[in-house]
């Protein structure tokens, strides 16, 4: 979604790289440049003119850097700025004292709203709760069949009943309580667009069920409506934060970039694809990193330590620095990535990763392509690849259905991939592993804050084979 005005955002940059000073006309050059970007990204204006202000503000005042230049202070100065119109820190997740934790799903229809409320099941899932799905939605037929479609893809219960929206949402939590499930979500009906019918009805449900959090869904691909639809359910629901669908689409990123500072609201989570799993807590800090082309690292170890086993990596990390990695530990690396998610937007949030290659289209054939030709070396070519000549090319060819060239291809980009990845696995993965391992402080046990109040949770991140 931010690719355009990431493009943007580096070309900015890129030339205060090598500047040793920077004027007043300078500064006023880039920040016209800064302005005109977000505005077609379609940023809202007073958004836009309050960032573009405090960022002059900043780089014109007295911050001084011993150890940066002139114009990477700027770039700094743009990147906490950007974080903090992003929303600043990531939204914490506290658990009620007493069972179940309640979450109330609220958005206009096809927002992506009964998706959502099944993928944030899977999330509550992996932080080791135990949800309970509520089809609430009795407006649309299909609703609560999805629901239970969906939930019982990641082995999540649904409780519907055909009466009135109020009365399942009351006798849900009764059903949560009675069965230990410790967290409630709570799918509501969504309109086409807002209405005083669906206000109230979805009022009556809050005062219910008393929510810890209530969530409002919007299609990040609607632009300035998706912060006009928050808007407006902020003014009838006290809304905790937003979760953001079709953040991998081609819009252009002004929704994430205004609602926020609009609405006095954060992003919570953000869904980046179709797939059940493609669904993350959203970090201010590490979408500044990528909309600013620095690449998301924190991000990328997390999802890597979802599927490596500790020691799997150590050991992974340890023959790649020694330089041992083998089409071996390239094969078991690859299965492990697949599960990762997209290989796309996996590479997108690599730093240093060229354009050309960041918008490369990666589809399952290619992937199975590279294993058929990895699974037709001997052992001793894997180990060694080195040895492969023409001969053993087109060997390998003919018993994976490719051609020498292909092969050649291959081999290549896995020498590329050793050269990048023993760049990767020095300074820049160790600084983010010391970021994930710096502790969060804890709040009161037990005690329900508003979001206003909840501190952020410990940025939590992961490790990865290359292509």
């Amino acid at each position: 979604m931010f690719d355009s005005l990431s493009d943007r955002f580096e070309g900015i940059l890129g030339r205060l790289k090598g500047k040793g000073r920077l004027g007043e006309s300078d500064v006023d050059e880039v920040m016209r440049e800064i302005r005109l970007a977000l505005l077609e990204a379609d940023v809202n204006f007073t958004v836009v003119k309050k960032f573009v202000a405090r960022v002059k503000e900043r780089a014109l005042g007295s911050e001084v850097s011993t150890s940066l230049t002139p114009g990477q202070q700027v770039i700094k100065i743009v990147d906490e700025e950007l974080t903090a119109i992003l929303g600043g820190e990531t939204l914490r997740i506290t658990y009620a004292a007493k069972p179940p934790t309640v979450v109330l799903m609220a958005g206009l229809q096809g927002s992506g709203k009964t998706t959502s409320s099944a993928k944030l099941a899977r999330w509550f899932k992996s932080q080791g709760r135990h949800p309970l799905l509520v089809g609430a939605d009795l407006q649309r037929p299909a609703a609560v069949e999805q629901l239970r479609t969906l939930g019982s893809r990641i082995d999540v219960p649904v409780f519907s009943e055909p009466s009135d929206p109020v009365t399942v949402a009351r006798q849900a939590l009764e059903e949560a309580r009675r069965t230990g499930r410790d967290v409630l979500i709570c799918d509501t009906a969504g309109r086409l667009a807002i209405d005083q019918e669906l206000m109230e009805e979805i009022s009556q449900i809050s005062e219910t069920i008393e929510p810890d959090f209530t969530f409002l869904v919007i299609d990040a691909m609607t632009g300035q409506d998706a912060v006009n639809t928050a808007e407006a359910f902020h003014e009838t629901l006290e809304l905790d934060g937003v979760i953001l669908t079709k953040l991998d689409g081609d819009a252009r990123g002004g929704a994430a970039l205004s609602v926020k500072e609009v609405v006095g609201r954060p992003i919570a989570f953000a869904s980046t694809g179709e797939n059940i799993e493609d669904f993350d807590q959203f970090h201010p800090d590490r979408m500044a990193d990528r909309i600013l082309g620095m690449g998301d690292v924190l991000t990328l170890i997390e999802k890597a330590e979802a599927v490596f086993e500790e020691e799997q990596a150590e050991e992974a990390a340890r023959r790649l620095m020694e330089g041992k990695f083998t089409f071996d530990d390239f094969l078991e690396q690859l299965a492990a990535v697949k599960k990762m998610g997209n290989m796309g937007s996996l590479l997108k949030m690599m730093p240093g990763i060229p354009k050309e290659l960041k918008n490369a289209e990666i589809d399952d054939r290619q992937m199975a392509r590279v294993e058929a030709i990895v699974h037709s070396m001997t052992t001793e070519e894997r180990a060694h690849p080195e040895i492969i000549d023409g001969s053993r090319r087109a060997r390998i060819a003919r018993g994976s259905g490719t051609s020498p060239s292909q092969v050649t291809a291959l081999l290549k980009q896995f020498k590329d991939m050793q050269k990048m990845m023993q760049g990767m696995s020095g300074a820049g993965f160790r600084k983010a592993k010391a970021r994930k391992n710096k502790k969060g402080r804890k709040g009161k046990k037990g005690k329900r804050v508003t979001a206003s109040k909840r501190r952020p949770s410990p940025k939590v991140p992961l490790e990865l084979p290359g292509r």
